[in-house]
Order: structure tokens, then C-alpha cells, then sequence
């Protein structure tokens, strides 16, 4: 059987010279502790500290990159375990889908969601062939008899990963309660959650109407006037913040901002609460609420993140039949210089401002979200997200932006993963591909051995703890 093996220099510079830099500065920053200031991990995994239950739904079902990547090779949803909304039929043979996703994991060759499995496989489960159709069953029975064991439990291997801080990602109607029950039970990691309120703030979203509702009546404000909704998001915040959220996540369509101002305001707010409005309005609404959400930062200090331009759900059939995050999720252009202008020109100098802009369109890097993050100070450039998060991509990113927006004008490293036993293998790959850039810049002589050393660890830990006041 091929083997599994994973190579000490990856992922680092071809030239003997350049490597040997790179496996230097390496070295400093490999055993920091992870910081993870933005992800999507359940909080009852660690409230409860239950085993997982096995490995299709530990580490294919809820993968929406493994969803996305298997079902281009036409393979259906259901036969990788995927529940129907019109719970119609789904494999429920675990091992059945275990030894389908393996017949096609030589299509994740050359992605990064490969070097990340092959990560978890080697160095938690102890793997030491190649996953493919002869290794299936022995990878299943391998990794479930592991998942039973308490050292696979979610608190052990939050020690393990040397995690120093995880946030996860709530909706505004979160009760909070695993992360009550974590507080409570005196363990001492540290677990937070992160406000991500657009269910309420996007009047497109399918139960708008229905969760303002239920904002209202979770904090006693009429949430149908426009001052009480907004009292009634600032309560919210209130209570995320208390316990622990230091950062709220927004991801619209797109980047747009506005301001609108009394009679106007409460006019448009009407029209959304009421189902009387245009795509136009409702695009307006949410460009003025992520004004407000900006507002409430300077107020509150939580640090503003966006995630905007990506079409949500391409494929109608696919969110119709099995919902959203399902990997049916597309890159759009996107435009921030214009977009971005009311928000920054209100809020970009406002010292008590932190605002972290993630982009799929890479095109933007150099032509628009460099320069602007080189000029205001609220602003920083957020890692290569989603379908950039690899190698390629991290490279990318440091070539087109560091030379206007600096190294310091980024928040390092943000794995941005619900896939909670790959975060030490996102960060291991991001600090090599760091190391990697910086070594090549010692070799030709742009930064000297001792800068780009201090530079390592920023990326890999300083930075994302001082971005996200953590």
C-alpha cells in the first residue's frame, strides 16, 4: 500500500538556501499556542465533552469542502449521508459512505482540504498508508475505535492542539447556553462565541419576519418600531459580549454600506418589516444596518467582521432538497472602494474601531482592499478565505497585498472551519506558508533574519490575539 507521509519541508521554498530559512524561522513558531478568532465549531462539543459519534459524521457529512468536491464527481448528496429536508431517503450505513467517499479521495489531490485530511489522519489518528478504496474499512474501524478513547474527546484535544482560544459563531437568537454550561463547569479552555445577527439583519433571509420576532420577545423590546429593534440589537450584543464575544461576523452579498438617517430609516424599516420592499431596499437596508453594526462597535468594542461576495446557495435543487451550506456556494465579484466608502469615511479613523474585511475575489487583494487598509486605521485585511485558503492562495495573498497594506495591517491567521480536528493542520500549513515567504525575503535581502523572525511570530500568534483584543 502507498504510504502516508508527511514530508518536513512541505510547503516550503524548491532552492536549498531559501528552505533552510524557512525551516529556521519555522521552528520558533511551530509549537505557539493556536489562536482562533474565527470559526464555526459547535460550543456543545466542548460544553458536553461527549465522544464524537463516528467518522462520516465527524469528518465527511458536515464538511461542506468534501460535500462540494465528492458531488462534482456526480455522486449524490444522500449516499454521502446528507439529511433531506423531506426526510426522504439517505445512506445510514456508515461505513458505506466511509468507503464512498474513499473510492474518490484521489479527487482531492492537489487541494487543500487533502494536505488538512491527511494531516488529521497521520498525526491524530496515527495513519500510516494512503486513504483510498484497500484502506477504507481499515480507516473507519482505525478512526472510530480512536473516537471512543478519551484522548479524542473535544476538551483533550482542545489541549493537545495547544488551543489558547477558540471562538465559534452564534446567530442573534442564540440562548448561549453551551457556553453558559462551559463557564459553569469550571474548565479552564477558553471557548467564546462570536455575534453573527444576519437572520435579522437581511430581510431576504427566509425567516426574517419570524426571527424579529423572536428577537422581541427575547428582549422584551418592540422590535417591530425601528428603535426598539435596534435597542433590542444592542442587547443582544450586550449579552454576547458578557459572555466573552469579542468580534461580531456579517456575511452579506455584498460589501455595501450606507447611511440613512431619521424619517428615512424608520421608512425603510417599515417596508422590510411588512414584506413591501424591492431587492433594492432591501440591499439599502442592509448596507445602512452594517453602518449601525459599525456604530454599535465604536460603542461596544467589539471588532466588526465581514465576509461578503459569495452567491449563497447556487443550485436551487441542492438548497431545496437539502438546505443550505451544502457546498453549492459560489465566489462573485466583488467591490469594496466604492462600497466601503460611507462606512469608512464615517468610522475609519475612529481609534476604537476594529473592522477585518475577508474577500473571495481575489482580484480585489492589490487593487482595492491593500491600498485601503495602507491608508485607514480601523481597517484590516482579513487570511485568504474559503476557496483561498491553501498554499497557492496564502502566497497570493502576501505577494499582492503586503507590499501596500504591510504585514502589520492583517490579523494573521483566521481558520474559519467548523472541521474541528483540522484547525492544527490549517494553522501548521498557514505558519509554513508564512515561513516560506519570509524566508524568501531574507534571501533576497528585503528583510533581514532577526525582522523576519519577529515577523513569524506576529503572523502566527500576535497579531490575530492584538486584532481581535483577545
Amino acid at each position: 500500500m502507498p504510504p502516508l507521509r508527511l514530508h518536513p519541508d512541505r510547503f516550503f521554498p524548491a532552492d536549498p538556501g531559501v528552505r533552510e530559512i524557512a525551516r529556521e524561522l519555522f521552528q520558533s513558531v511551530e509549537r505557539l499556542p493556536i489562536i482562533s478568532p474565527h470559526g464555526h465549531c459547535d460550543p456543545a462539543w466542548f460544553a458536553t465533552d461527549a465522544a464524537f459519534a463516528d467518522p462520516t459524521d465527524l469528518l465527511i457529512t458536515p464538511d461542506h469542502y468534501v460535500l462540494r468536491l465528492v458531488h462534482s464527481a456526480g455522486v449524490p448528496l444522500e449516499s454521502l449521508g446528507v439529511a433531506r429536508l423531506d426526510d426522504g431517503w439517505r445512506e445510514t450505513d456508515r461505513k458505506r459512505i466511509w468507503r464512498r467517499f474513499a473510492e474518490h479521495y484521489h479527487r482531492f489531490a492537489g487541494t487543500p482540504s487533502r494536505l488538512w485530511l491527511d494531516w488529521v489522519f497521520a498525526e491524530v489518528f496515527g495513519l500510516t498508508e494512503r486513504l483510498n478504496a484497500d484502506t477504507a474499512d481499515t480507516y473507519y474501524d482505525a478512526i472510530d475505535a480512536s473516537l471512543k478513547t478519551p484522548r479524542l474527546r473535544p476538551r483533550a484535544l482542545y489541549d493537545a492542539f495547544r488551543i489558547e482560544v477558540l471562538a465559534t459563531t452564534e446567530g442573534a437568537l442564540d440562548p448561549l447556553e453551551h457556553h453558559r454550561q462551559m463557564r459553569e463547569s469550571g474548565w479552564n479552555g477558553r471557548v467564546i462565541p462570536t455575534f453573527r445577527p444576519d437572520g435579522v439583519l437581511d430581510p431576504e433571509q427566509p425567516n426574517f419576519r419570524r426571527d424579529l420576532i423572536a428577537l422581541g420577545e427575547m428582549t422584551g423590546e418592540d422590535t417591530e418600531s425601528y428603535r426598539g429593534y435596534i435597542r433590542a440589537l444592542e442587547t443582544r450584543r450586550a449579552v454576547f459580549k458578557e459572555m466573552g464575544a469579542t468580534a461580531t461576523d456579517h456575511g452579506h452579498p455584498t460589501a455595501a454600506t450606507a447611511e440613512l438617517v431619521g424619517a428615512r430609516a424608520e421608512a425603510l424599516f417599515h417596508a422590510v418589516v411588512h414584506g413591501a420592499f424591492t431587492p433594492a431596499e432591501a440591499e439599502r437596508f442592509r448596507a445602512h444596518m452594517l453602518m449601525e453594526m459599525a456604530r454599535m462597535s465604536v460603542d461596544d468594542g467589539l471588532v466588526m467582521q465581514l465576509h461578503p461576495g459569495v452567491v449563497r446557495n447556487h443550485d436551487p435543487a441542492t438548497l431545496a432538497r437539502f438546505g443550505p451550506d451544502k457546498g453549492a456556494d459560489i465566489p462573485a465579484a466583488t467591490d469594496f472602494v466604492h462600497a466601503l466608502r460611507p462606512l469608512l469615511n464615517r468610522f475609519g479613523s475612529d481609534p476604537a474601531f476594529t473592522f477585518v474585511v475577508f474577500t473571495v475575489d481575489e482580484t480585489t487583494y492589490s487593487r482595492e482592499l491593500a491600498p485601503l487598509a495602507g491608508f485607514y486605521p480601523a481597517l484590516r485585511l482579513g487570511a485568504p478565505w474559503w476557496f483561498h485558503d491553501s498554499p497557492e492562495g496564502m502566497s497570493r495573498f502576501r505577494e499582492q497585498a503586503m507590499e501596500t497594506a504591510g504585514f502589520h495591517n492583517t490579523v494573521g491567521f483566521t481558520d474559519d472551519t467548523r472541521a474541528f480536528l483540522s484547525i492544527p493542520a490549517r494553522h501548521d500549513l498557514a505558519r509554513r506558508a508564512d515561513c516560506a515567504r519570509l524566508a524568501t525575503m531574507v534571501a533576497d535581502h528585503r528583510l533581514e533574519m532577526d525582522e523576519a523572525a519577529d515577523l513569524a511570530v506576529d503572523l502566527a500568534w500576535r497579531i490575530a490575539k492584538t486584532a481581535y483584543r483577545l
